[in-house]
């Protein structure tokens, strides 16, 4: 049975604490950002090194090592973003499928230590991207493709709610 995409706005967690995973996005901001990584960098690691890493919960849930690979994509995707926000103004981010990546990417099929290795990469890129930006540009601006209005602090506190959250839905 495939999974049923997550069509749910969770831009409400620049508003408030995530009561699901704990965390407070407004407590982040660029600079937290690689702290935040190199620390749930480590958490991941330990994931992907279980025994049933692949195995799904349940027909509905991904496995571990599905939202593994999901967040390392996660961190490309971010960098790409804050990388717009930073060259353009009010750029525009395309619209990005993380159901259909999911799939494309065979994330369940993939290889969890290349996974882990990936991950690791990924993370340190995004947190050296967020850690090297200015004070003065965190303010500038972006919209994700359905409209939701970003600067880049909001789009750092989003990004480290979907690292952490993940790893809340894994038990990492």
């Amino acid at each position: 049975m495939p999974i049923e995409p997550d069509t749910k706005d969770w831009t409400w967690v620049l508003e408030r604490r995530c009561e699901e995973c704990g965390t407070d996005a407004a407590v982040h901001s660029p600079v937290t950002v690689p702290d935040v990584l190199r620390e749930a960098t480590v958490r991941w690691q330990q994931v992907l090194a279980r025994s049933e890493v692949a195995t799904r919960p349940d027909d509905a849930t991904w496995s571990p090592l599905e939202y593994a690979a999901h967040v390392r994509d996660v961190c490309a995707v971010f960098v790409e973003r804050l990388n717009l926000m930073l060259t353009e103004d009010h750029a525009t981010f395309a619209d990005w499928d993380q159901d259909a990546a999911a799939v494309d990417g065979a994330y369940r099929d993939q290889d969890p230590q290349q996974v882990a290795t990936e991950l690791t990469a990924a993370a340190a890129t995004a947190a050296q991207a967020f850690g090297r930006v200015p004070r003065e540009q965190w303010e500038r601006s972006g919209l994700r493709s359905d409209g939701s209005p970003f600067t880049v602090r909001t789009l750092s506190q989003y990004f480290c709610h979907d690292v952490l959250h993940h790893l809340h839905d894994v038990g990492g």
